[in-house]
């Protein structure tokens, strides 16, 4: 009895007592963010589709979607099942987190824009309904944004000079 009169208390707070957030409403941790990009980054990089990796580790592509945008947080198993079926080290998923640091090894390589362009629901979306254009109708839909963003530049030089340094893709050279 002693023990509940001591939790019930007013003003006594327990160390297992969540923070109050007084109302506002919190999106997800960044951990959880950056887990997910990776997640997300590697999938891409190892050319597997979200169904892929969903079907190999027994989840659904729209789960797994949960997990890469951070809307559900990826459980220390599934985890585990993850980087297991695309061949890499459960740490490289925790690679850039701040604070997560080591001195010894070279730094990872930075997650660019692109990365996070492809990992986002709209690049999602963009690639898969590229991928069932035909090649040449996917070279002049490359030829086209390039056109666009030539365009773009003239209004605002300023981003011609960050593009410039980008090699162009040989389907807007050949078109």
């Amino acid at each position: 009895m002693q023990f509940r009169k001591a939790f019930a208390e007013p003003g006594r707070r327990s160390v297992f007592d969540a923070p109050a957030n007084h109302g506002i409403e919190s999106g997800p941790h960044p951990a959880d963010q950056h887990v997910g990009r990776q997640i997300a980054a590697v999938r891409v990089q190892s050319d597997v589709s979200q169904a892929q990796l969903a079907r190999s580790i027994g989840i659904s592509f729209q789960q797994l979607q949960k997990y890469e945008n951070a809307r559900n947080r990826v459980s220390a198993s599934m985890l585990y099942e993850i980087a297991s079926s695309l061949g890499v080290p459960v740490g490289r998923f925790f690679e850039g987190l701040p604070g997560n640091e080591i001195d010894r090894d070279p730094p990872p390589l930075p997650v660019d824009e692109r990365i996070n362009f492809i990992a986002s629901t709209e690049g999602r979306r963009l690639i898969e309904r590229l991928v069932h254009l035909h090649p040449r109708v996917r070279g002049r839909v490359s030829s086209l944004i390039a056109a666009l963003g030539e365009e773009l530049a003239v209004i605002d030089p300023k981003q011609e000079s960050a593009r410039s340094s980008e090699p162009m893709p040989v389907e807007c050279r050949l078109a």
